[in-house]
């Protein structure tokens, strides 16, 4: 009975071992997801921003 309890003790042990590290795995990849939004919205922005300069070069073309 006792080794019984010991090997649940073990089991328990190492379960939550591996569910705080998938904890901060998730907290990281949050983290990291969050930033390439933002890097995302940025490159987005940028490429609106160089849309505009071509067109604006394309109108001034002559006809």
């Amino acid at each position: 009975m006792l080794e019984q309890l010991d090997d649940l003790e073990g089991k328990l042990s190492l379960l939550l071992e591996r569910w705080q590290a998938l904890r901060q795995e998730n907290l990281r990849l949050r983290q990291q997801v969050v930033a390439l939004e933002n890097d995302n919205k940025l490159l987005t922005d940028r490429l609106a921003e160089a849309r505009q300069r071509v067109q604006a070069l394309y109108d001034k073309l002559p006809d």
